[in-house]
């Protein structure tokens, strides 16, 4: 059923919150606001950060501009590297790749700094494409981020064939949008709850759940060609 798989980078392939959240906090303090503390930021993990700021601090949009200049003044630096794998990421890539899957990486986080995170994991080998949003905020949201995973893999007129994976429930709605089912994960940043609202076609617990479901639909798919 599904041969090309479009992966969310934070909360789905790297514990990335750390960092995140320690350079929203720089980036507030450099804007004159006392930060929060950092579970009061998780929002900021997954949507465009400019969003974040204008949304939750009442920034401007300038100020909003600002504000994501100073977070990448320290994000791009030392905090891209306050990150971890999930347990178990590479062994599902592994299999996921040699089972004939094709995939690509489909996150709001700046391209360049998918790809620093992607070689600085190990990840890099096991995807086609890598995707992700551009600093000038032309692709940013995750409809505009999946639209060109799509473009670029050249799978716009397989859309039954593409399944997304993401841990937030825009991930969800972003993929449903564009004509594409997701597959969600709840040990990332979004909740069971908030994704059980916005209906996946499956929620997996931990990463060998998630690698157990795509595997199953990969061998089920071979299994129906071969009969």
């Amino acid at each position: 059923m599904y041969q090309f798989l479009l992966f969310d980078l934070d909360g789905t392939l790297t514990e990335s919150g750390e960092g995140i959240l320690k350079s929203v906090q720089y980036a507030l303090a450099k804007m004159g606001i006392t930060p929060p503390e950092k579970k009061e930021l998780l929002p900021f993990i997954g949507p465009p950060l400019i969003d974040s700021f204008t949304g939750l601090f009442r920034m401007s949009r300038e100020e909003g501009k600002k504000a994501v200049a100073f977070y990448r003044e320290r994000f791009s630096k030392t905090g891209i590297f306050e990150n971890k794998l999930y347990p178990h990421v590479i062994e599902m890539l592994s299999d996921l790749k040699k089972s004939g899957f094709s995939m690509a990486t489909a996150s709001s986080k700046p391209e360049p700094f998918v790809r620093t995170i992607l070689d600085h994991f190990g990840m890099t080998p096991y995807f086609d494409e890598v995707v992700g949003a551009t600093f000038d905020g032309r692709i940013s949201d995750k409809v505009s981020v999946i639209a060109e995973a799509l473009r670029r893999t050249h799978t716009e007129h397989q859309r039954d064939a593409v399944l997304m994976i993401g841990d937030k429930p825009y991930d969800v709605l972003g993929a449903r949008q564009l004509g594409i089912d997701c597959a969600a994960v709840s040990y990332g940043y979004g909740t069971r709850e908030e994704l059980e609202a916005v209906h996946p076609l499956y929620i997996a617990d931990s990463v060998p759940a998630l690698a157990a479901f795509l595997l199953s639909r990969k061998k089920a798919r071979t299994a129906t060609q071969q009969s």
